[in-house]
């Protein structure tokens, strides 16, 4: 008899999550954008979150905290009541802030729980349109006969496109001097004026000076081609075999959201991005929809912060 009251309190209790799951969201919810205003991470998150609030008949509120990296956004998220309603829109600085940063009041794989990625977009190696370097095949064959000659830009330590370029310094094995800038927008004003040798460019903020001349894309690093760029190559097809690097943005809940919530969020989260209206928007902006199961996106957040953790490594950088 014990037993069976013990069932039935567990069925009862599983059927009133369910049912709560169903009705969820009953108010506003916060979507913590880990990047200021502008920012990449704020406009596919706006952009996205605003498809949601039309399915919820609820306000999704953006609510912007940008500073260190993301890491201020998620330590907030992290001790944010595990409820649903309140979630983190965070780049790929998720997977950069355990290696960047010495100590951090959260940790990323224990506190958050993964719940979906939303999506990604590469960068395109760019210069200037005067440049003398015409192919990605005539940069690796100069740079590899001139170590540290070539400068190379990015945007800021611990930034997408340093990684980027730290990746592609130790995975195709050359060297070239890095040029620090505040952001990309004062990085392609230097390629285009020839300070700069080239840059890893975000294709969101680098296309439309690809596509006015004032830049030539020389290769993408994603591991198929642009469908704004087809006919620049990828890096893997230029002459670095199996390189892959994209600016990846994804959705996280503190833990401890009930398992039903979370479902919610990820099927109504992924109709917005299956919307046509939506993906244009953020196919404009350079992106495509990322699609992955709850364990294969685990374990590509848990292979993204082992990745970073190595290419720091290798290339001398102290966490901050």
């Amino acid at each position: 008899m014990k037993n069976f009251t013990r069932i039935l309190t567990v069925v009862l209790a599983a059927g009133a999550l369910q049912a709560f799951a169903q009705n969820y969201p009953v108010r506003p919810v916060r979507a913590i954008i880990a990047f200021p205003a502008g920012s990449a991470t704020d406009i596919i998150g706006r952009v996205i979150t605003q498809k949601v609030s039309e399915l919820w008949g609820q306000t999704v509120v953006a609510d912007n905290r940008g500073g260190a990296g993301g890491s201020i956004a998620s330590a907030l998220a992290a001790k944010s009541a595990p409820d649903g309603y309140t979630l983190i829109i965070n780049s790929n600085a998720h997977a950069v802030n355990p290696s960047f940063y010495a100590k951090l009041p959260f940790d990323a794989l224990k506190d958050f729980v993964d719940i979906m990625p939303l999506v990604g977009q590469p960068n395109v190696m760019v210069v200037g349109p005067g440049s003398r370097l015409r192919t990605f095949g005539g940069f690796l064959a100069e740079t590899r006969a001139n170590p540290g000659k070539i400068n190379f830009a990015f945007a800021g330590l611990g930034s997408g496109t340093h990684l980027n370029s730290e990746k592609f310094k130790l995975d195709a094995k050359i060297d070239f001097t890095l040029v620090s800038y505040k952001g990309s927008a004062d990085a392609i004003t230097d390629v285009m004026g020839g300070r700069v040798d080239t840059y890893f460019s975000p294709i969101s903020a680098g296309l439309p000076f690809i596509q006015a001349g004032k830049l030539r894309a020389l290769a993408v690093t994603s591991a198929k081609r642009a469908s704004q760029l087809p006919d620049v190559p990828t890096m893997a097809e230029a002459g670095v075999p199996k390189f892959e690097f994209i600016l990846w943005f994804g959705l996280w809940g503190p833990t401890g959201i009930p398992a039903p919530i979370v479902s919610k969020i990820r099927k109504d989260f992924g109709t917005a991005l299956a919307d046509a209206s939506v993906r244009e928007k953020l196919l404009v902006l350079g992106n495509e929809v990322l699609v992955m199961n709850p364990a294969q996106f685990r374990k590509f957040v848990e292979s993204q912060i082992a990745d970073t953790a190595r290419i720091f490594k290798a290339a001398g950088i102290k966490p901050q």
